[in-house]
């Protein structure tokens, strides 16, 4: 008998290749492993393999080592700096515009929500050019803080300026995300929480936040990813000591005309980029395990 299932098993493979539903679904997939292949796949193994060459074709680490030193590791420094700056100032107001349209009524948050997320689709440059309005010497910010000392104050061309632009970018993909998760928590927790004698402070530090925790961590990983590679905002609301890896990039290649440094530019923010994505599908494991766990 076990001779008979030892044969049998390598034929079993053959015949799930062999079935009719396996080759349609062969036949549906292959459009879409082409389309990886051709977009995505053949794209990062030309970048990787333009970064490991010499100018006379050789493999060579002069790239990576280039770019981890000097000025170029100062412009790295700074991109990771300005993206936890956004992402940290997105959770903030994200937070508190999320936690109050959650409490709103299902109509009056989906318009909020609408509210806030309709600017999105407007053009990223005409956004932009609508901050460099608003916060220039006579725009509408230093217009209405006039008589506070110190006005005009200078909020463009600096950090400042791009950490705001950034911000405003990024908020809709915060809120959103941390919207399905206040929305999803049991209020009923909340109040048995307060009918035990738990404070505000408390049931907000010891219920409310360690259940929206996994939200905030990815939202703000999300935030984080995305800025990384942000370029338009950066380089209009930004001087010459902001600038951005995105920025370094163009300027390598459209200037300088060295492609194989900016694609070693380009291997290190897509490999910041994967890791902040493992570290969110980390934490949101973590945070469905932990739910899990409390559940049972």
């Amino acid at each position: 008998m076990t001779a008979t299932l030892t044969a049998n098993a390598p034929a079993r493979p053959r015949k799930l290749l062999t079935s009719r539903r396996t080759r349609v679904g062969i036949l549906y997939a292959l459009p879409v492993v082409v389309y990886l292949l051709v977009l995505f796949v053949y794209p990062i193994l030309s970048t990787l393999f333009l970064s490991l060459k010499n100018a006379d074709g050789s493999l060579t680490l002069h790239w990576y080592a280039e770019a981890l030193t000097g000025v170029n590791l100062s412009v790295l420094f700074t991109t990771l700096r300005i993206s936890a700056e956004t992402a940290l100032f997105s959770l903030l107001f994200g937070f508190i515009l999320a936690n109050a349209i959650s409490r709103l009524k299902p109509l009056w948050a989906g318009v909020a929500m609408l509210i806030v997320v309709v600017p999105h689709f407007i053009s990223a440059l005409v956004r932009t050019y609508g901050w460099i309005i608003l916060l220039g010497d006579k725009g509408l910010v230093n217009e209405t803080l006039v008589w506070v000392p110190g006005a005009p104050f200078q909020l463009l061309y600096n950090e400042i300026g791009v950490v705001i632009g950034t911000t405003s970018v990024m908020l809709p993909y915060t809120v959103l995300l941390l919207y399905g998760v206040m929305r999803g928590v049991d209020r009923r927790l909340l109040a048995a929480a307060a009918s035990m004698g738990a404070g505000r402070v408390t049931i907000f530090r010891r219920v409310y936040l360690p259940l929206v925790a996994p939200g905030l961590a990815s939202a703000g990983l999300l935030s984080f990813i995305l800025s990384l590679g942000y370029y338009i905002t950066p380089a209009l609301m930004g001087g010459p000591q902001q600038t951005m890896i995105a920025s370094l990039i163009n300027q390598q290649v459209m200037k300088q005309n060295q492609w194989n440094g900016a694609a070693a530019e380009g291997v290190i923010l897509l490999l910041l980029t994967f890791a902040g994505l493992l570290l969110v599908k980390l934490i949101t494991s973590l945070g469905a395990s932990r739910k899990k766990r409390s559940a049972s």
